[in-house]
């Protein structure tokens, strides 16, 4: 007896895939943004005493996604996505603004030059029409992801794994933590990132903003912390 033939319907199209290579490709640790350099306040937060163990940084975490910058980052993203050409420029400005600091503007601004210039060769009218050494980082994301017909949904939640990835890492090197307890904190933010993309969907300019004071405190006086492993 013949067995009867078996449909397997993919799960991915090749659109998605292509979608999640170049992802992949552009928030990976080895693209040229220089993300490591960078603590977002952190090394004093570690150096003051808080965070000190894997449950006390999930909760810093926690609170820059929902509250802080994270949540900021996630909604000028998705409005980059959705920008006309002519209306990013103004876009980057207000996201340049909003950088609590120095070291903040530092941060965003010369991830996203880096980004604007390693991502080139998927560029498109939206990223091009970007100053490069004025545009937030999440902007320059947003843009190229729109260049490429990339979903905002896929291009935000690549973007804040890779934010809170890059944190994570960062406390590894300062607590110290071991790479299972960072990995643990990571797996535990799942459901905070999920927060975080479906939060933003409808998110407009006016929202703005975020209450996350201790990260804010922190990034200042990193500025003249006398011992320095990171730029922030």
């Amino acid at each position: 007896m013949r067995a009867a033939a078996i449909t397997i319907t993919p799960t991915m199209t090749t659109t998605t895939t292509e979608a999640v290579r170049r992802l992949l490709t552009w928030l990976s640790p080895a693209f040229p943004t220089g993300g490591f350099a960078y603590s977002h306040g952190l090394e004093w937060a570690i150096e003051a005493g808080d965070p000190n163990d894997a449950a006390s940084l999930e909760t810093w975490l926690n609170d820059i996604l929902l509250n802080g910058a994270g949540r900021s980052d996630a909604i000028l993203l998705r409005h980059a996505h959705e920008a006309a050409p002519d209306a990013l420029p103004a876009l980057a400005a207000l996201g340049a603004a909003l950088a609590f600091g120095a070291e903040r503007r530092l941060e965003t601004l010369a991830q996203g030059a880096a980004f604007i210039r390693a991502a080139a060769p998927w560029s498109g009218p939206r990223l091009a029409a970007l100053p490069r050494d004025a545009t937030p980082y999440p902007v320059a994301v947003g843009a190229l992801a729109a260049d490429n017909a990339i979903a905002a949904d896929l291009a935000l939640a690549a973007y804040v794994q890779n934010f809170a990835a890059a944190l994570v890492s960062a406390a590894v090197r300062l607590i110290p933590l071991g790479q299972t307890a960072g990995l643990a904190v990571l797996a535990a933010l799942d459901p905070t990132l999920a927060a975080l993309i479906k939060e933003t969907r409808a998110a407009t300019l006016d929202d703005l903003g975020g209450a996350c004071f201790s990260a804010d405190i922190a990034a200042l006086r990193h500025e003249t912390q006398h011992t320095r492993l990171f730029r922030t």
